[in-house]
Parts: C-alpha cells; structure tokens; sequence
C-alpha cells in the first residue's frame, strides 16, 4: 500500500488532499501542530495517523516522513499580513520548516516532494497573464519566504536524488477554509456577510484575483504526485480572474442580506492583479481546472452556512 506525508494536514487544502488519498485505499500520515490548522478537519480523516508536531520539531518530521513515497508539504505560515506583523515567526516555519521536512525526505528515501509554493513570490504583476518565467520580486515577508522554500526544494532535487515539484497556488477557496483574517478574500467577506457583519473593500475594488478551487489544487497535486522524472515549479490557478467588486456582487446573489459595505485603504503588500498562465502544468501535469467559480463559491457558501449554523 502507498504511503504519504501530508504537512500541514490539519489545514483546508492538506486535509482535503489526504481525504482524497485516503479515498484511494493509501496509507496516509499528517504532520500539524494545530497553529492554523483545525482539529474539526482531522475529524474527516480518521483512518490518517496524525503526530500533532510543527514541522521545526525536526525529529517528528523525520518520524511523520518515515516510509513515504511521496511528501506533499503544506505546513506554512500563510498570508501577506501575518507575515509583515511577524516575519521571524514567518521565516523560521517556511524556510527551516521546509529545510527538515527536505532533510527528513532525503535521508529517509522518499522519491518525490510536491511544495505548495504561492504566486505571492511574484510581487506585482509586469504582465497578464503571468507564466513561470515573470520576474520573483515579492512585495513581503511572506512571499520571500515562500520563495525560498520554494528554491531549496529545487535545489535539492538537483542534489540528491530526489524530485521536487513546486506548486504556486493563485487564490485557493473551498469547503473547510473557516474564516482568518490573515487569509482568503472569500473566507472573509463570505463569513462576516453570514454573521451579518460590514465587509471591507480594500482600494476601489477593481484589482483582480484568479480564483482556484480546492477540488482543482487536489487534483494538481495528485498529479503532481504521479509525475515520472518531472522536476521544477508550475503555476496551479484557474487561468480566469474577476474583480473584488465582481466577487461581491456574486456573493450578493448567494447570501441575500443586507449588510454594509465599507471602504479602505489599498493594504501593503497586496498586489493589484493577479491571473495565472497554467499552460505549463497543462502539459507536463495534466492540469485542467474544473470548477467554476459560480460553483465553487456555490458549494463553499452552503458548506459556511452549515458551519455558522453549526451543523
């Protein structure tokens, strides 16, 4: 039976890549200390071994990584904000994090590591859409630190044997996502809208994200997983970008409630547009995004209702 490690496993993405390993009949261990991620999503996973470590506990990353085929490494200090308020605690989990889940990887034989990276290593965008080749300028603590993790990863698969795939996640939205105010736009309006709380939009509203559903990030890195020989890093996006206020009045149609609106400051950090060339994951992954934004925002409302609801 095929092992895997799944970092950061108690998170919206990690959990819901090892519920789909798990589905497969795999044998699947997560690493999480709990930080970001939520023991309510580890609940849907029960036949997972959980070891409850950060991934700076060097000796229980080497334990969690122990016998894997593969590791897809998703524990990280995320998001632009928490990063400019707490950049040590933001590099030490991304980059020497990274360091012993690589170290863990190589001394215990595993064959392919798949990273989740961020476009946020981009900075802001010179073109649109981006391909891998744009320029890495990040405008953050935690973009520079993504983009070192992203780099020694690399750097190891050209070292020793074994391969490395980077992938950089454009805005990622879906079931199991709970509402941070250091994370995604969509969490944040979709959660304040249903408690009946004022949404802020930040500048005039018309900078623009690629919006990436949970099920197609499963999916790339499955796929990911799967890849022979292949080494290197691929933009993991929808290929399709809307405006905040386009992404407001969409959620206005879902959650029909009357709550206000209030204007702010563009935030630092924060990039103006975002849409991502996949062309490259296309061909060397088989990437093909699936769900609409219309869908995926359908079935992320339904499941926050529940959650707020309590059910």
């Amino acid at each position: 039976m095929p092992k895997y490690t799944v970092t950061g496993g108690a998170g919206f993405i990690g959990s819901t890549i090892a519920k789909s390993l798990l589905s497969r009949g795999d044998q699947v261990t997560v690493i999480d200390d709990l930080s970001s991620g939520y023991a309510s999503n580890l609940e849907q996973i029960p036949d997972a071994e959980v070891i409850e470590a950060s991934v700076l506990d060097a000796g229980a990353v080497e334990k969690a990584v122990a016998g894997s085929d593969t590791v897809f490494h998703l524990a990280a200090s995320v998001g632009n904000k928490r990063s400019i308020d707490d950049p040590i605690s933001d590099a030490s989990t991304n980059l020497l994090g990274t360091i012993n889940v690589l170290e863990a990887a190589r001394s215990g034989g595993v064959r392919k590591i798949v990273v989740s990276s961020s476009a946020g290593i981009f900075g802001e965008l010179k073109t649109l859409p981006i391909d891998e080749s744009h320029q890495l300028e990040p405008d953050s603590p935690y973009g520079v630190s993504k983009l070192a993790a992203e780099k020694i990863s690399l750097a190891y698969s050209k070292l020793y044997d074994i391969e490395a795939i980077a992938l950089r996640y454009f805005n990622v939205y879906g079931p199991n996502q709970r509402f941070d105010a250091y994370g995604n736009v969509i969490p944040i309006f979709v959660f304040k809208l249903l408690n009946g709380e004022p949404i802020t939009i930040f500048g005039d509203g018309e900078q623009t994200r690629d919006f990436v559903s949970v099920h197609d990030v499963v999916q790339a890195n499955l796929a990911a997983s799967q890849s022979i020989g292949v080494s290197g890093a691929f933009n993991i996006a929808s290929g399709t970008r809307i405006s905040i206020n386009r992404l407001v009045a969409m959620l206005d149609e879902l959650i029909p409630l009357d709550c206000e609106i209030k204007s702010g400051d563009p935030r630092p950090g924060d990039v103006r547009d975002s849409l991502g060339d996949i062309s490259k994951a296309r061909e060397l992954l088989g990437f093909n995004p699936q769900v609409a934004l219309e869908d995926g925002l359908t079935e992320y409302v339904a499941w926050a209702q529940g959650e707020v609801k309590g059910t």
